[in-house]
């Protein structure tokens, strides 16, 4: 399984290959499994909604492709997951990020982030993409 961060998802989701890299959309496509925390659905509408982002179509329609149409796992937050991104060292302060992390950790899971403060964690160690 790969767990895509955010952004990760918006750039293949909206094919921007400029941004994600061909050999990471060669990684995603490849994959078993590509999957994004539930929290990044909260992101995607958050950024959305007050204009750090411009979605290709109205919000209901890129969620539809973006999960059912596209083959993406949804992995919900459970209470393992919350009480992981809550323990987690305090490299990050953004609780998206760290839902998303602890997300990977608890699936055993790669991670695929462009983020400079997710290699802080030494938990991802041999998981970041």
């Amino acid at each position: 399984m790969i767990v895509l961060d955010t952004h990760i998802w918006l750039w293949w989701v909206n094919g921007d290959t400029t941004a994600l890299g061909e050999k990471r959309k060669e990684m995603v496509d490849a994959a078993d499994v590509a999957a994004v925390s539930a929290i990044s659905c909260f992101e995607v509408a958050w950024l959305e909604a007050h204009q750090r982002i411009e979605l290709p179509c109205d919000r209901k329609s890129w969620f539809e492709k973006a999960l059912h149409g596209s083959g993406i796992t949804l992995v919900p937050i459970t209470p393992e997951i919350a009480g992981r991104a809550v323990d987690l060292p305090e490299h990050h302060t953004d609780p998206q990020d760290r839902l998303i992390i602890a997300t990977a950790l608890i699936h055993e899971a790669q991670l695929m982030s462009s983020d400079r403060k997710i290699p802080l964690y030494k938990e991802l160690t041999g998981r970041l993409l």
